[in-house]
């Protein structure tokens, strides 16, 4: 995930989001989310700025933190293994495969959140700056990412369906 230099402004923020249904999900994943103040720095944030931020079992987050972000965080947390988990400290560290079935698992939790969606989450990736071969998220998901819906189903982390187990990575 990259960033771009004229920030789109435009991606939904925790802010102008449904705290209470992103708190419900995390829930499901024995993640605890941890606000931030305004203007403080965002600890365990591997970006900076208003990236989230990983510390354990907790996520933390600004108001200004993008919802995608949030979400992207949470499925390193659900992909990394229990060893790497139990030593999280900011950097999630992980393979190609794995980021890329963080990405793919993002979209797919997307849609357990009414106020965000499917729809909604890929136009956030691609305005933020995320980069696939095929060019947006969407053509990504929909036509380029077998090896990452592989990568989740053999990791128990999605159904055949593409439906999230709500299980951690062994």
């Amino acid at each position: 995930m990259s960033k771009p230099d004229n920030l789109e402004t435009t991606v939904l923020r925790l802010e102008d989001f449904n705290q209470t249904e992103l708190i419900n999900l995390l829930k499901r994943y024995k993640l605890e989310v941890q606000i931030v103040l305004s203007g403080q720095a965002i600890p365990g944030s591997f970006w900076g700025d208003a990236e989230a931020g990983l510390i354990g079992r907790q996520l933390f987050l600004r108001q200004d933190t993008p919802i995608h972000s949030a979400l992207h965080e949470t499925c390193h947390f659900v992909c990394m293994d229990d060893a790497r988990r139990k030593q999280l400290n900011t950097n999630a560290g992980n393979s190609q495969a794995e980021e890329n079935a963080v990405c793919y698992l993002q979209i797919l939790l997307a849609d357990d959140l009414p106020s965000l969606g499917r729809q909604r989450i890929l136009s956030d990736m691609d305005a933020w700056g995320y980069s696939f071969r095929l060019g947006s998220a969407r053509d990504w998901f929909e036509q380029d990412a077998q090896e990452p819906y592989d990568w989740l189903l053999a990791h128990n982390l999605i159904d055949q369906g593409k439906q999230p187990t709500y299980q951690l990575r062994l």
